[in-house]
């Protein structure tokens, strides 16, 4: 069948769109009717090269849309269902046997690659193959076809094109807090760069009943919407010290922190940030190839520092939580929203990643 893509041909070259020819599902697959798709900080990063993966190909990893066909072994999903889309596993190396999908061992070629884990792609254009699996699904597209596995089911009744940053951003940065962290209630937490994935470690401090919670950016806008949606400190880091503050603040360091700028310098700050003990979610992709020296005086007398890969999570159970969290008004994330047509994609990342006026534009299709 035919559909329309927004391909990226070369390096900081525009999202340009494009008639595509989608295969159909093989028995493990799902046809999906792409109703929106949010635009990540990671797919910037590819387009930009930034992340430097092969191009020509279809991104877009925030995909929400209703199923139009299911293959064959296809039998937990039905046609008509509301669903956001996620990344791909294999489902059978030992993470994802102890469902750490996030942490499977064939992750690079299944996400990063834009094919299937066989080397094909569901997409071709002119009868060439063109890229188009990237995080399981290449959602920037009116079609998606993705592995059943990548598929989340959520009620029909919430705001579908609202729902498809729940399977990244969302679910990357409440998760990273949530499952990756788990701090207690009442401790601190020192939340490093407060894009979207930022703001939903700063949402999850809150749930988890941290009693200090510090956004920390150089842009005002952003702090603030930290402060709106439960920082109860902010530092910028344009004119402060993050360490000396958080410090302050705390009176001895945060018991955790979450690294989600991908800054090299603030690496190095949320880490010489904590206490003792005291971890470090690394969530933020920094530039190929960086090397980020630590302290082992710091870090000896027990601090450390974690990567982490969508929050810990295990997306089939966790979007639909995160989903009914923003029904009950618990995670509204709807506040830093902006939508945008599809033609008007190049425009959305230019005020996301340009200007910086927008923290989470989503495109519909």
């Amino acid at each position: 069948m035919k559909a329309l893509a927004a391909v990226v041909r070369e390096a900081k070259g525009d999202f340009i769109i494009e008639e595509v020819d989608v295969d159909d599902p093989r028995p493990d697959e799902v046809l999906v009717r792409i109703v929106a798709s949010g635009i990540c900080h990671t797919d910037i990063a590819v387009k930009n090269q930034d992340i430097n993966i092969p191009l020509p190909m279809v991104l877009g990893h925030e995909g929400s849309g209703v199923i139009e066909k299911i293959g064959s072994a296809v039998t937990h999903l039905k046609v008509g269902d509301h669903v956001v889309l996620s990344g791909d596993s294999c489902g059978h190396c030992h993470s994802c046997l102890e469902a750490k999908t996030a942490y499977c061992d064939e992750f690079v070629g299944r996400n990063l690659m834009g094919l299937r884990g066989d080397g094909t792609s569901p997409l071709n254009q002119h009868g060439k193959p063109l890229r188009g699996r990237f995080v399981g699904q290449s959602s920037f597209a009116t079609y998606s076809l993705t592995p059943a596995r990548s598929v989340n089911k959520i009620p029909s009744d919430l705001p579908l094109e609202l729902m498809g940053p729940l399977g990244c951003g969302l679910t990357t940065g409440a998760g990273t807090v949530l499952n990756a962290l788990r701090p207690p209630s009442g401790s601190s937490v020192a939340v490093f760069g407060v894009g979207t994935v930022g703001l939903a470690a700063i949402m999850g401090a809150r749930l988890a009943g941290c009693a200090t919670i510090i956004a920390v950016d150089v842009r005002r806008s952003r702090l603030d919407m930290a402060a709106e949606l439960g920082a109860t400190h902010c530092i910028d880091a344009g004119s402060q010290n993050p360490v000396s503050e958080i410090r302050r603040i705390t009176g001895r360091g945060a018991d955790f922190s979450a690294e989600c700028s991908g800054v090299p310098v603030a690496v190095r700050q949320a880490v010489d940030c904590l206490a003792r003990p005291g971890w470090c979610a690394q969530v933020g992709a920094t530039p190929g190839g960086i090397e980020i020296p630590f302290s082992m005086d710091n870090i000896g007398l027990g601090r450390g520092i974690k990567g982490v890969v969508m929050g810990d999570s295990v997306t089939q159970t966790f979007v639909p939580y995160l989903a009914e969290l923003h029904r009950n008004g618990q995670l509204p994330y709807d506040k830093f929203v902006k939508y945008y047509d599809f033609a008007d994609i190049n425009q959305a990342v230019h005020d996301s990643a340009v200007t910086g006026e927008v923290i989470k534009p989503i495109l519909r299709m």
